[in-house]
C-alpha cells in the first residue's frame, strides 16, 4: 500500500464566493496544465518534473475549485514534462514525456514518450508503456475524421497510434511549421511546443505555444490554427496570438501552454499557466480565462486584465468536494500544507526532489513524527522533501531531532559521521538556502552552497527551526524549546531564486532534509501564510 495520501493543500482561494473568481485558480508551481472534461467532471494534471510521487491529478466541477484526487505516477522513472490527459472509448490515458536525469541513470540519455492507462481517473494507473517516440516532448492526442488516433508532438510533428493507443503505427511526420511572430518581439526563443487539439463541428483546432516558457515576461504566448482534416493543411488564426503578455506591467507574465475546454454551461474557457508579476519564485501557476467562438469559427480570449475578478464559469453549483458526483477520496481530504505526522500516510504536499529508485523507503512515520534516513552530504544530494507554495509571504517551522550519531574516540561526534537535519527554501540542487543542524554546529546555506557564516547555537540533539519568507526577504530563527527564539545573523533576498537564474523550470519551495549516515526525526511541520 502506498504511504502517500491526498489532501487539500491550503492554497490561496480562487472562488470569491460572490459569483466571481480571481486568478490563479491553482496557486503555486503547477505548470503546463492539461485538462479533460468528462461529462460534468473536470480533471487536471501538470508537469511534475523531478518530483516523486508525480502527476498529481486534481478534480473539479466548475474549473475554479480544485481538489487533489490521486498521484498517477508514484515512482517516475525520469523527469516528467508536459502531458496530455485523454479519454477514449471509456478508458483514460496519460501521454507522458520522460526526460533524462542525473538521478535516474538507468533511464538512459534519450528523451522518450510513454503512456499510462486506467479505468478511472482515480486509478490504479498502469506502469509506463514506452512508445517508439524519442527526442520529442509535449504530446497532444486527437482522433481524426478517419477514426484513427494520432499523437501530435513538439515541433509540430505527428505520429499515428494503434487502436488501443499503446503503440505507434507509422512514422513521425512534420505536419505544421507554426505561426511566426514579428522578429522584433521580445521573447526567449521561438520554441513551437505544447500542441493541444480539439474537434468542434467541421474543424480541427491546433492550439500551440511559441515564444519560450521562461525568459522575458513578454515571451510565451498562445496561437491557434485550424483544418478541416487532421491531415491538414493548417490555417493560422489571423488574430494570433490569442493570448500574450504584452507588457511587464501586467499582473501575469509568460502566459501560455493553453488547453481550451467547454465549461459547465456550454461556455468556453482557456486554462494555461503564467508567472505572477515579480514572483517567478512561485513557479508557473494555473490561470483560467473566459473565451468565445466567433461567427467565423475562431477562438477569442475575453479575460482582459487578469488581476481583476472574473465571473465564475457557473454560479450556485456545489464545489468539487460537495458535489454528489465527485470521486470519493474519503478520509484523504482535508490535509493542509502543515503536517503533524500523525496520519498513516504523507499528504500530497510532500514530494521528493530528484528521487532514487525506492526513495520512499527512507521514510518512516511513527506516532507524531517523520523519521527520514540520511542521504548524501547536504541539501544538494539528499533529495529533500518539499511542499509547494503559492503565497507571496509565509512562515514555516519544524522540530529537528538527530538520531544514530556515532561518537569518535574523544567522545564527540566525528565530522565524517555527523548526520544533519534541516529546514530549507529549496529551488533545486544548485539553488537553495536554509539551516542544517548537526547537533553541535549549525550549517547555513545560501545561493545553493554552504555559507562561511558561523551561527552560534548551543549543542543539543533537538532544535526548533523557523524560516520566514516575506515577499522575497528571508529571515531565520532557532530555538531550544519552541518558546525562546534567536534570530539567525543572516537575512537573504530571494527574488533571483527562479528559472531565469539557473535555467530550471521549478519553484522555491519549503523543504526538510536529512543527510549523513544516520536518521533525522521531524515533528510538527507548520506552514502559515502571512
Amino acid at each position: 500500500m502506498s504511504r502517500w495520501g491526498i489532501g487539500v493543500e491550503g492554497r490561496r482561494i480562487a472562488d470569491l464566493g460572490d459569483g466571481t473568481y480571481r486568478n490563479p485558480v491553482i496557486s503555486g508551481d503547477f505548470p503546463d496544465p492539461s485538462v479533460l472534461k468528462d461529462g460534468e467532471d473536470y480533471y487536471l494534471t501538470t508537469s511534475s518534473f523531478d518530483a516523486a510521487p508525480g502527476l498529481l491529478i486534481q478534480y473539479s466541477r466548475d474549473l475554479v475549485n480544485w481538489e487533489p484526487l490521486t498521484f498517477a505516477l508514484p515512482n517516475p522513472p525520469a523527469i516528467v514534462f508536459a502531458v496530455d490527459i485523454v479519454k477514449h472509448e471509456g478508458r483514460f490515458f496519460i501521454y507522458i514525456p520522460f526526460i533524462p536525469a542525473a538521478w535516474a541513470p538507468e533511464f538512459g540519455s534519450t528523451p522518450r514518450i510513454a503512456v499510462i492507462h486506467a479505468d478511472s481517473m482515480a486509478g490504479p494507473w498502469s506502469a509506463p508503456i514506452f512508445l517508439d517516440i524519442e527526442r520529442a516532448i509535449d504530446p497532444g492526442h486527437i482522433v481524426g475524421e478517419d477514426g484513427r488516433r494520432y499523437l501530435f508532438l513538439s515541433g509540430i510533428r505527428r505520429v499515428r497510434l494503434t487502436e488501443d493507443g499503446l503503440a505507434t503505427d507509422g512514422p513521425i511526420e512534420q505536419v505544421y511549421d507554426g505561426w511566426r511572430y514579428p522578429d522584433e518581439w521580445i521573447t526567449e526563443a521561438y520554441a513551437l511546443e505544447g500542441p493541444k487539439l480539439l474537434r468542434r463541428g467541421e474543424w480541427f483546432y491546433l492550439i500551440s505555444a511559441v515564444g519560450g516558457t521562461a525568459g522575458p515576461a513578454t515571451g510565451h504566448m498562445v496561437t491557434v490554427a485550424r483544418s478541416r482534416s487532421v491531415h491538414g493543411p493548417w490555417e493560422n488564426d489571423p488574430a494570433n496570438p490569442i493570448v500574450r503578455t504584452r507588457s511587464s506591467d501586467e499582473a501575469w507574465w509568460s502566459r501560455g501552454h493553453a488547453t481550451a475546454v467547454e465549461g459547465p454551461s456550454g461556455d468556453w474557457w482557456l486554462v494555461y499557466h503564467g508567472y505572477e508579476n515579480g514572483f517567478r519564485t512561485l513557479g508557473r501557476q494555473v490561470l483560467l480565462e473566459p473565451a468565445e467562438w466567433t461567427d467565423d469559427g475562431w477562438l477569442r480570449a475575453l479575460g482582459g486584465d487578469l488581476s481583476q475578478p472574473l465571473p465564475m464559469p457557473i454560479v450556485g453549483t456545489a464545489t468539487a468536494s460537495g458535489s454528489s458526483g465527485a470521486p470519493d477520496v474519503g478520509s484523504l481530504r482535508g490535509v493542509s500544507r502543515s503536517d503533524d505526522f500523525t496520519a498513516l500516510e504523507l499528504g500530497s504536499q510532500w514530494a521528493f526532489h530528484a528521487p532514487a529508485p525506492g526513495e520512499l523507503g527512507r521514510v518512516a512515520l511513527e506516532g507524531d513524527a517523520l523519521v527520514l534516513a540520511g542521504k548524501g552530504t547536504g541539501p544538494a544530494d539528499s533529495s529533500p522533501l518539499a511542499v509547494p507554495t503559492g503565497d507571496r509571504s509565509y512562515e514555516i517551522e519544524v522540530v529537528v531531532e538527530l538520531l544514530d550519531q556515532r561518537e569518535d574516540a574523544s567522545g564527540g561526534v566525528g565530522a565524517d559521521d555527523q548526520s544533519i537535519g534541516g529546514l530549507l527554501l529549496f529551488f533545486d540542487n544548485a539553488l537553495f538556502l536554509g539551516m542544517g543542524w548537526g547537533g553541535s554546529t549549525m550549517t547555513t546555506y545560501g545561493g545553493g552552497r554552504r555559507s562561511h557564516w558561523r551561527e552560534q547555537v548551543p549543542g543539543s540533539g533537538v532544535l526548533h527551526l523557523r524560516i520566514r519568507n516575506d515577499e522575497h526577504i528571508v529571515s531565520m530563527w532557532h530555538s531550544p524549546d519552541g518558546e525562546t527564539w534567536t534570530r539567525h545573523g543572516l537575512r537573504f533576498e530571494t527574488s533571483g531564486y527562479n528559472a531565469n537564474t539557473v535555467n530550471d523550470l521549478l519553484s522555491l519551495r519549503p523543504a526538510i532534509f536529512a543527510a549523513g549516515p544516520g536518521a533525522v526525526r521531524f515533528r510538527r511541520f507548520a506552514y502559515r501564510a502571512l
